[in-house]
């Protein structure tokens, strides 16, 4: 393999690119296949966009004639000049050496720790202004609670309603199938109701409102971000905790027990449904059988349940919003993010406080 280095000008401009890649193209004719092609930027001092584009219609023809290229000697800001305009990383062959297994996870688990360091500060930052918010209305926007809990709550009532109907009348008729040998489906309005308001009541609505209003926080989030509100906010002194995150917070705190309430209600009337229609239990036996199982302590339970996902929802979606990276493109892959971080903490959550409340 025959190697030939060429210098481009110390600025490589609009007004110097047509020169430097005649020089290159009549270089590359004259190779051979399977040469290769160095370019040397130690003399380089500039490039603009022009320059850049440029460089990379060199890679495309020294493809096309079966060279390779190569960059050496590119100092750091011509690097970042290049990732910029090309969306590229041009590093030097020496360079590209694999990462050592061990570099790879130490790098992974401190970026890890940096992320959970800014989690439980954005935690610390929410706990604080919500409860001094509660005493100073005015570090709220006016009304902007009120219409945060139509967003969340009212509107979100509707499929909340019908996936907790369907999943209760789903429920029902696969327990009452099991029960129906023993002549024990009587019992199955007590089971239905235990499930509903202790277990899947909550995390069913939490998983829902999840995916619809916490992916629509981060995005709203991550919109001004990208946008550089956020930035224009604090430049004017307005925390943007207090100010955006905060009526949020106070609304889905107001609206989650609610909506855990309706969905465990409806989740039981679709059992009460599928036990007249297919095990004829009547509606008042299978109503004394659903309050004998009733306790103020599975209520107790679905409403810490519910403030606990509600907060782990909010935080989650602030934080993915206000840590948005890449423009457009990374408001969606945050969104997407705090989705799946959401939930899955809420079901560790609901773990966690499903074994605290009964062991």
């Amino acid at each position: 393999m025959s190697n030939q280095t060429i210098h481009p000008p110390d600025t490589l401009n609009i007004n110097t690119i047509t020169h430097f890649y005649d020089r290159v193209r009549g270089i590359l004719r004259k190779s051979s296949q399977s040469s290769e092609l160095c370019i040397d930027f130690s003399n380089v001092e500039y490039i603009d966009s022009a320059g850049v584009m440029t460089l990379e219609k060199v890679r495309e023809n020294a493809v096309e004639q079966g060279v390779e290229v190569t960059f050496q000697n590119i100092s750091p800001d011509l690097e970042k000049t290049i990732q910029t305009f090309s969306g590229k990383i041009i590093k030097p062959q020496d360079e590209q050496a694999k990462q050592h297994p061990l570099e790879y996870i130490g790098g992974s688990v401190y970026k890890l720790l940096l992320v959970f360091r800014d989690f439980m500060n954005l935690l610390a930052n929410i706990s604080y202004f919500g409860f001094i918010a509660l005493f100073r209305p005015k570090l709220r926007r006016k009304g902007e609670v009120i219409r945060q809990a139509n967003f969340i709550g009212v509107t979100a009532l509707p499929i909340i309603v019908l996936v907790n109907f369907l999943i209760g009348l789903v429920l029902t008729l696969q327990v009452g199938l099991q029960m129906r040998p023993y002549g024990a489906e009587i019992f199955i309005a007590q089971l239905i109701t235990f499930a509903m308001i202790a277990e899947l009541g909550p995390l069913l609505t939490a998983i829902m409102v999840a995916g619809r209003s916490g992916s629509s926080i981060a995005a709203e989030i991550g919109a001004m971000k990208v946008s550089e509100e956020i930035d224009a906010l604090r430049s004017m002194g307005i925390d943007p905790v207090p100010y955006l995150i905060i009526p949020k917070l106070f609304a889905i705190l107001i609206s989650m027990p609610l909506l855990a309430a309706v969905a465990t209600f409806v989740g039981i009337f679709g059992g009460a449904v599928i036990g007249l229609i297919n095990f004829q239990i009547d509606f008042n036996a299978f109503y004394n059988e659903a309050t004998f199982a009733l306790r103020y302590y599975e209520i107790m339970t679905a409403f810490v349940k519910s403030i606990v996902f509600a907060t782990i929802i909010i935080v989650v979606a602030s934080y993915f919003g206000l840590h948005v990276e890449g423009g457009p493109e990374g408001v969606g892959r945050s969104t997407t993010r705090s989705v799946v971080v959401a939930i899955f903490l809420v079901i560790i959550a609901d773990s966690i406080l499903g074994l605290l409340f009964y062991l």
